[in-house]
């Protein structure tokens, strides 16, 4: 029997394994490109894994040429300020469907989370008519204007309110707490890894979302990183290892981020709230 469960164990870690690296060679394969000089030929058969000259030309030519500086400035500022609004409105949403009693609120929540259906393409040319009309082109708020709130995110937070012990909501009621004052002081704190854990998927979300800056922004001192690497591809479409090196740049925040709140990425249990 133990021997039939290490068996089992290593068929699951290898399987798990090959799945791995099958998933990270794209990014490897980015990595060494980024890395190669000029003199390598990264469209050789067969392919060279490794370069072998490594050299950081290609990251000092494309920070030299293109203002990523900003891009990166932009990329962050954007992301930050959208996570920040998201978990605001999601949680002020999510709150009064959890722990409020009124007419209709379960048929609230269900259409709410229906939108969830809804491509993104379909309600796209509206929320740029409304985005126009709000004078909000061009501009960080316009970038950050149709992700404020999101049915996935009302519906975690939703789910992690209702997962809160009534005590500590009853507790801050008698002792004269307004309800606004339970949210902020009670609720939320309880429900931690939950809005960690949306902060992160808003934030990667935000990071690498392409489609929508691409019709909102003209200018080029408010581009993100993502349309930053497409206007270096379209610049630098012959030599794939500057192409590389900015992909690369665009990435490592987001990879970074991932390595330090990976832990977060997991089912909340809220109800470790109540430890004293």
């Amino acid at each position: 029997m133990t021997n039939l469960k290490i068996q089992n164990r290593v068929w699951t870690y290898g399987l798990l394994g090959a799945v791995a690296l099958v998933t990270l060679f794209p990014l490897f394969w980015l990595i060494s490109t980024a890395l190669k000089s000029s003199t390598e030929n990264i469209f050789q058969f067969p392919p060279q894994l490794l370069p072998s000259q490594p050299t950081i030309e290609n990251f000092v030519n494309v920070w030299q040429t293109n203002p990523f500086g900003q891009y990166l400035f932009n990329s962050t500022f954007v992301a930050v300020l959208t996570v920040c609004l998201n978990l605001i409105f999601c949680a002020l949403a999510a709150y009064p469907l959890a722990r409020l009693s009124f007419p209709g609120r379960d048929w609230i929540f269900i259409a709410i989370v229906s939108t969830i259906m809804i491509p993104f393409q379909i309600v796209m040319i509206p929320l740029y008519i409304l985005t126009v009309q709000l004078g909000l082109r061009n501009t960080y708020l316009g970038m950050i204007f149709p992700s404020l709130a999101s049915a996935f995110g009302i519906f975690l937070l939703r789910q992690a309110f209702m997962s809160v012990p009534k005590e500590m909501e009853e507790a801050a009621r008698m002792d004269g707490c307004s309800e606004l004052g339970i949210w902020w002081f009670v609720m939320l704190p309880a429900i931690g890894p939950a809005l960690v854990t949306l902060a992160i998927f808003v934030f990667i979300g935000s990071w690498s979302d392409f489609l929508w800056p691409l019709i909102v922004i003209q200018d080029e001192n408010l581009y993100t990183l993502p349309l930053g690497v497409a206007k270096l591809a379209g610049t630098f479409s012959l030599n794939w290892r500057l192409v590389a090196a900015g992909s690369v740049i665009s990435i490592a925040p987001v990879l970074l981020l991932f390595l330090f709140v990976q832990r977060y990425i997991v089912p909340t249990e809220t109800g470790s709230g109540v430890k004293g």
